[in-house]
Parts: C-alpha cells; structure tokens; sequence
C-alpha cells in the first residue's frame, strides 16, 4: 500500500525537475552554452585577458582582406584570428611563430662583404699587333740582285740578310761618302761635309751595317745587302731574284708574334662593365685544355651601327706562338669589382620589375620587408648598393612567403584604418 503510494510521488518530481532545469537553462543560471557570438566574446576575453597585449582587431582566418573590430565567425564556422599591438607594427614587419618558420622552410644568412666576380663572355677572334709590322722596301729605283733563302712563314731575326739591290742612286751616295771619309783623313775636308755624305746615305735607307762596311773597307761594293728589320716571321715576299724594284714598293712584309690582339664585339647593353685594365682569360678552340691570359688595352670609340656593338682590344703574350691570326676565340672577362661589396645570395631578392625588395630577418620570428638598390649580379650574387647595412640578416628562403603574408597585412590594416575611419563619423 505504501509503494503504490510513493509512485505518484516520484513521477511528480521528475516532471518539476525537468521544469526547474528548462528554466534555468533559458535564463542561464547553469552556464549551459550560448550562441556562437557569445562564445566568441567569452574566448576573446580570455585570450586578453591571459595576455599582456591589448587586441586591436580580428582578420578573417582564410586570408581574405576582411576585417572586424569585434569577434565573429566567417561563412565556414571559422573564428576569425585575433591582431595584437605588438604583432602589427607600423614598418610593415611581420611575425611567424618558431612552429610556423620551421614549416615553411625560412632559413636566412647573413649580408656578406665580398669582391664580386662578374666574368663577361663574349667570342671573339685572334689579330696580329698593328705596332709589330714591318715592311721592307727601298727608297730608291733598283734592281734585286738575289733573295736569300727566306720564304713566307720564315721566321728571320733583326739584321738578318734578307735580299741583294743594287741601285744606282745608292752607290753614287756611297761613293760621295767615301771620298768624304777618305779627304777627311787628309784635312782636306771639314767635318760638316763628312756629316752631310752620311746623312745622304741614311735618307736613302742604306743600312747602318753598309755604312759601317764602307768605313772599314773603304770600297763601295757593287750590290748590298738589305737586312731584316726586325724579329718576326715573313708573311708576304714579293721580291724576286733579278726583279726590278721601284721607290716604295713592298718586297716583304714581316709580322713579330711575341704578342698580340683578341679583338672582341661587346653589347652595348654590356660596354659600361667593361674598362682599360681588365683582365681576361681566353680559350681557342685549337687548345681547349689551354687558357691564355690577357688585358683589356682599348674600347673603340665607335659602335658598330649595325650589330650595336663595340669593339675591345685583349693583348696577351704569345711566347710560344700558339696564337695565330684569325682563329676563333672564346673570352672571359673579368669585369666584376676589386673592392668588397655588401652582397646577398640572388634567391635573397624578390624583383618585381619596379621594385627590389629583400626581407630582413629582426630575430625572434620577426620579419621586415625592406626595398633596395642592386648593382652588379655574379657568383650567384648581387650587389646591394642601398637598403641594407653589413651585419643585417636576410631571408634567402620561402622569403616570397614571408613577402606575401606582408602584404595581405598591410592591405588588412587599411581596410581596418578606413573600417575605424568611417566608425568615427557622425552619422
């Protein structure tokens, strides 16, 4: 009788516990969850609360140039991210945090002063030495006697007899110039007209080695020999044995190899690399194992109208003659800086055409956008003529990344700068 009683009872306060609950929860006196709004506040004012930096507003969490002043949730249920003061400073600096910059693989290196090697590679081809020709020929009407044994392509010394001529119009010097010397030693004939004889002989072109012969012998000899006037080799021989020789005319020709010109065509583009004094390394195709080393000597005053190009003059010994006119060669020049320059690796730079821009490294996650000049490229680096300072840190790595999230933050700071702009105005 007793539990038949008790039954009613307990169904009674199950039923007000349910009511007691359902109210409660409506008016929030257990805590039970609020909407999604709500929740946002709650967990922001924990985050400001649990830190010493006050938030200045909320980007949206995908990136997006979207910003509000107060937490709230994007179309896909995501809240959007808290800006604190400190992690949005006015340079335009960006901070990652230890996590983040291990993932996207940042690594940087420090601004390196160094000489920058900067080699030119142009072709080019092998000349002889304009200052190293010589031409034998005769200031005189005359007949060559003989030809020596000499060919072209002989290599002949200074002085070494080249021909026989006989020439009228030297021997009757020679013969003036022996009475001279002869009247001379008698005191008949003052020294002025010795020195007058001489000079004749020496505007004809008589060798001095003829004169000395007439000096000692006191004959005139009927035909003369005609010496080589300089080392070298022969490159053309007109003169033949009997052949008669006119004033002027050339009888051989003879070029000295010891040194000689590369001649090379450099883009105008490229001509304010170049400078007297330079150093070049050349290559033929003849010797691939081989490198000849050489100076730049002359830059053409004039460009080549056609190809835009100017021609520069390499002179470089050739003691071994291995380096012959008109071969082919390939050039290096070395036209990169003496001094040391800051320089940063190439993959430092991010080069948008109208602007160059590095990213410096401030320690302690944080990372600066910074614009520069560039100057010369080579070894894999540039040349930072301003924008940086020697001890400064630069991204050489994912730096596009950092680039990247830079920009979407100072386009979210303008559009938070105009949100809270247009708040202020009286509506």
């Amino acid at each position: 009788m007793k539990l038949s009683l008790n039954i009613p009872v307990m169904v009674v306060a199950i039923v007000a516990a349910g009511a007691i609950g359902l109210l409660a929860g409506r008016s929030g006196w257990l805590g039970s969850p609020q909407s999604p709004a709500m929740s946002g506040d709650a967990s922001a004012s924990a985050m400001a609360k649990g830190s010493e930096k006050r938030i200045k507003y909320y980007r949206n969490p995908m990136g997006l140039p979207d910003t509000s002043p107060v937490p709230k949730l994007d179309n896909m249920g995501m809240d959007y991210l808290p800006v604190y003061e400190g992690d949005d400073a006015d340079d335009g600096s960006v901070k990652f945090s230890p996590g983040k910059i291990q993932k996207t693989g940042v690594r940087s290196e420090p601004v390196e002063m160094q000489a920058l090697s900067v080699p030119l590679r142009v072709p080019g081809t092998v000349q002889q030495d304009e200052r190293r020709v010589s031409v034998v020929s005769l200031r005189f009407d005359g007949f060559v006697d003989a030809v020596e044994d000499v060919t072209t392509g002989t290599h002949v010394k200074k002085g070494q007899p080249l021909m026989r001529v006989y020439g009228p119009g030297l021997s009757s010097a020679a013969a003036e110039y022996l009475s001279a010397l002869n009247a001379r030693a008698d005191g008949a004939v003052p020294s002025q007209a010795l020195k007058g004889a001489r000079r004749r002989l020496e505007n004809l072109g008589a060798p001095d080695a003829l004169i000395a012969t007439i000096e000692r012998t006191r004959e005139v000899p009927v035909s003369m020999t005609w010496p080589a006037p300089q080392d070298g080799e022969i490159i053309e021989r007109n003169a033949t044995n009997g052949m008669r020789a006119a004033s002027g005319d050339v009888l051989f020709r003879v070029v000295d190899h010891a040194n000689v010109w590369v001649m090379v065509d450099v883009a105008e583009r490229d001509l304010s690399m170049v400078a007297v004094g330079q150093k070049a390394n050349v290559k033929l195709r003849a010797y691939p194992d081989r490198t000849f080393s050489g100076e730049v000597t002359l830059i053409y005053p004039h460009l080549k109208a056609e190809t835009r190009t100017a021609r520069i003059r390499i002179e470089l010994p050739n003691p071994e003659n291995l380096l012959r006119p008109d071969m082919y060669a390939e050039v290096e020049i070395a036209t990169g800086t003496a001094a040391p320059v800051l320089t940063v690796a190439n993959s430092a730079v991010i080069d948008s055409g109208n602007r160059q821009v590095v990213i410096i490294d401030k320690g302690e996650g944080r990372f600066e956008p910074r614009e520069v000049k560039l100057g010369r490229r080579g070894d894999g680096r540039v040349e930072i003529m301003e924008g940086v300072a020697d001890g400064d840190k630069v991204v050489v790595s994912a730096n596009f990344l950092i680039d990247a999230e830079s920009n979407l933050k100072a386009a979210l700071q303008g559009l938070a700068n105009q949100g809270s702009g247009n708040a202020e105005k009286p509506q």
